[in-house]
């Protein structure tokens, strides 16, 4: 990734989706405090550029290329935002972007707008969430060893950085936004590839009740993942919201390991989870938001803050080979999902005291 070109050619790369991020000279330095040796490594600012906003609930998109000839490996995360005026960031890993656009509308479930509007991805392309950002959450740091593959040898041959702008009263003047994050990387090949695992539901809340909304997925895939970053995410209802490893004891009886508990209205960064024991083929990984309205009117899943959303996010690494295939978890929600269906595959389910703080 470019580090020693100057700011002004990093956002005009950025622009117009340059070939390749690196910048060949030798340069060596630490990255988050550790020292990769002999290898290129920096940071990269990636940032919106210089958008003015005109919609409200306006989620955007911008991409970069990966330069196709090299690996990088992400190894932290600086966010460039604040909560005033980003409600949150995305970073999409792709294989292609949704459009060919310096930006465009990428909410996907967007239901109506003027702007030239696309997925963060390609309809057919590879599509994975290397990183979440809300509520003024601080900087992450990878464990030591431990990156996000991209480029060369890597399916994500895109990033995309999605900002939802909540509220544009501040750019009514023609003001301009160059939120984002300072990617950190290092190209010293990492044995331990990072992923992440999105839980998330459909569904409704009932007016004037407290709902949980539930999913779970199954690992079927022959690989151990081993959990250390957990990120709850829901809107203005949400009051608490868990994630589970489930697994099958000696006797057949499904023991529940809490992975991660939170109010999802603190900072919503990621935090250590709770218990890093690995996740292993046959294991189910489960998700529980509890919703509290006080409306008067149904809320549904949805893009803005009328809407609600329920999410959890499992950040791991394996060992050995790639990262899980399955990116994403959900479920259709209340009323129709619920862990307790018979179909479900779960049972010595968490009491719904469980769910709370």
């Amino acid at each position: 990734m470019a580090i020693s070109v100057c700011y002004s050619v990093l956002l005009l790369w950025n622009i117009i989706t340059a070939y390749g991020l690196v910048d060949q000279q030798s340069v060596t330095y630490p990255v988050n405090g550790r020292d990769y040796g002999k290898h290129v490594s920096g940071s990269f600012p990636f940032l919106m550029p210089s958008v003015s906003p005109q919609t409200p609930d306006l989620y955007l998109c911008t991409p970069i290329k990966v330069d196709p000839t090299t690996s990088y490996y992400i190894v932290g995360y600086k966010p460039n935002a604040t909560m005033n005026t980003a409600h949150h960031m995305l970073l999409y890993g792709c294989g292609e972007p949704g459009t060919t656009k310096i930006t465009w509308n990428c909410g996907e479930m967007t239901k109506s707008a003027d702007e030239d509007t696309g997925s963060p991805c390609g309809p057919q392309s590879h599509s994975q969430i290397l990183y979440a950002w809300a509520r003024d959450a601080p900087k992450l740091d990878l464990p030591p060893g431990v990156g996000f593959k991209v480029g060369k040898n890597s399916p994500t041959k895109y990033l995309v950085l999605q900002v939802h702008y909540s509220h544009i009263d501040k750019f009514k003047d023609g003001s301009t936004d160059d939120s984002g994050i300072f990617l950190q990387y290092t190209e010293k090949p990492l044995t331990k590839l990072a992923g992440t695992l999105l839980l998330g539901t459909d569904g409704m809340i009932p007016p004037m009740k407290t709902e949980h909304m539930e999913a779970a997925c199954e690992i079927t895939e022959n690989k151990t993942i081993h959990p250390f970053a957990y990120r709850t995410h829901t809107h203005g209802l949400g009051k608490v919201v868990s994630g589970y490893r489930v697994r099958s004891n000696a006797h057949g009886v499904q023991e529940w390991t809490l992975l991660g508990k939170r109010d999802p209205l603190t900072p919503q960064m990621f935090y250590n989870v709770f218990d890093n024991s690995p996740i292993l083929s046959g294991d189910y990984v489960a998700a529980r938001c509890t919703m509290k309205s006080t409306r008067q009117r149904t809320t549904e899943i949805g893009p803005t803050n009328e809407d609600e959303m329920c999410n959890f996010y499992l950040m791991y690494y394996v060992e050995e080979g790639e990262p899980l295939d399955m990116k994403y978890c959900f479920s259709q929600g209340p009323p129709n999902y619920y862990w307790a269906n018979p179909d479900t595959g779960l049972h010595n389910i968490p009491h719904l005291e469980a769910s709370t703080l």
